[in-house]
């Protein structure tokens, strides 16, 4: 399949130019303006490179570029500017906006050619390199989600099936349009691959207290709270490591936070209402609905209808009253999840008694 060249510029006969010189090379969209390119990418085209001219009227390169980055999508796209006047400033401006490359006109058919084939190819290397990275970075939560299950007596899958849920309630709020100020897509998406390490620092907590079959003392059960504490530590230390991994911060915060209770009852540091960041407020819910949906030694599995009782109970009390408003408009969707879920095979590991 040939790939797609979207062209914007506002003079006629150099797209005219241009397009005899992409014929039987690449598939291509020509446009006259900015805000023409805009409309096209908006309405789901998605071109796999960008020529674009510096020097249009109404909106220029520059903020073209700026607002096609932030069309779903386009972040990654190569761009190369046009422009028949380059001068250093233009350049250094050209490569600060994000612009691959720039490309002077008049254009000369081999040099565009080239430089179109050069950076379609460095393109496809960095999505391979990413792709490659984030089967890295999920074999790694993975392996996580496998060494805290090992250690807990949760049921297998709870590390994984909480990152599920968080995602689907955080693409409801996206949807809703709620917690602008909190949620976009892409702290969601940190959210999510962060949730899977929330009890990453029950690995430091003696397996005596973690499957201890009866009740916990205080003393015990003390001690089973520094599983937050211990886990953001270790977290914050390997984001020191690995500064680029900002998911990091967010597993962090989670770890320490998700039992928090909104009243300021949680624990380690007994944080209130706003006080508790967002992302723990959230987590705190699909942490206790999977809880209780699985069995433990001194009951069974709660039933879906059951879990979202527990839920719906702690509304003000336990959980952010506004994130319980988002998971009862969508239980249907979380019970339709279960109903699939349980047709799976699960782990015969008793479930920890004290979440």
């Amino acid at each position: 399949m040939k790939k797609e060249i979207l062209v914007v510029d506002d003079n006629l006969s150099s797209l005219k130019q241009i397009a005899q010189f992409l014929t039987g090379h690449y598939e291509f969209s020509l446009m006259r303006s900015g805000e023409e390119a805009i409309r096209h990418c908006l309405m789901g085209e998605r071109p796999d490179l960008v020529l674009l001219d510096v020097d249009m009227p109404h909106m220029n390169g520059f903020e073209t570029l700026s607002r096609l980055r932030a069309v779903l999508g386009m972040e990654h796209v190569p761009v190369l500017f046009l422009s028949a006047f380059i001068d250093s400033q233009t350049e250094i401006m050209a490569l600060e906006s994000g612009a691959r490359d720039f490309i002077t006109k008049p254009v000369d058919e081999s040099i565009l050619l080239h430089r179109i084939d050069l950076h379609l190819q460095l393109g496809q290397y960095e999505h391979d390199l990413e792709r490659t990275r984030k089967e890295l970075e999920n074999n790694i939560v993975l392996s996580f989600a496998d060494l805290v299950e090992s250690k807990d007596s949760n049921t297998g899958g709870h590390v994984l099936r909480t990152s599920h849920y968080l995602n689907l309630m955080g693409r409801a709020m996206l949807n809703q349009g709620l917690f602008p100020e909190e949620l976009d897509p892409e702290r969601l998406e940190l959210m999510v691959k962060a949730a899977p390490f929330h009890d990453i620092g029950k690995i430091g907590i003696s397996d005596t207290l973690l499957l201890k079959p009866g009740p916990l003392t205080a003393e015990e059960y003390s001690e089973v709270q520094k599983h937050t504490v211990l886990g953001a530590n270790f977290l914050r230390n390997v984001l020191r490591r690995l500064p680029g991994e900002t998911y990091l911060e967010y597993a962090a915060l989670m770890a320490e936070g998700h039992h928090e209770r909104w009243d300021g009852q949680g624990y380690p540091y007994g944080l209130a209402r706003f006080e508790i960041p967002f992302a723990c407020r959230l987590m705190a819910i699909v942490n206790v609905y999977d809880a209780c949906l699985t069995p433990r030694i001194y009951r069974g599995a709660l039933n879906h209808f059951d879990a979202r009782q527990v839920i719906l109970d702690g509304r003000g009390s336990m959980f952010d009253p506004a994130i319980v408003d988002v998971f009862e408009s969508m239980s249907g969707v979380f019970q339709a999840f279960n109903v699939v879920e349980t047709r799976l095979p699960r782990s015969t590991k008793r479930l920890f008694a004290h979440p």
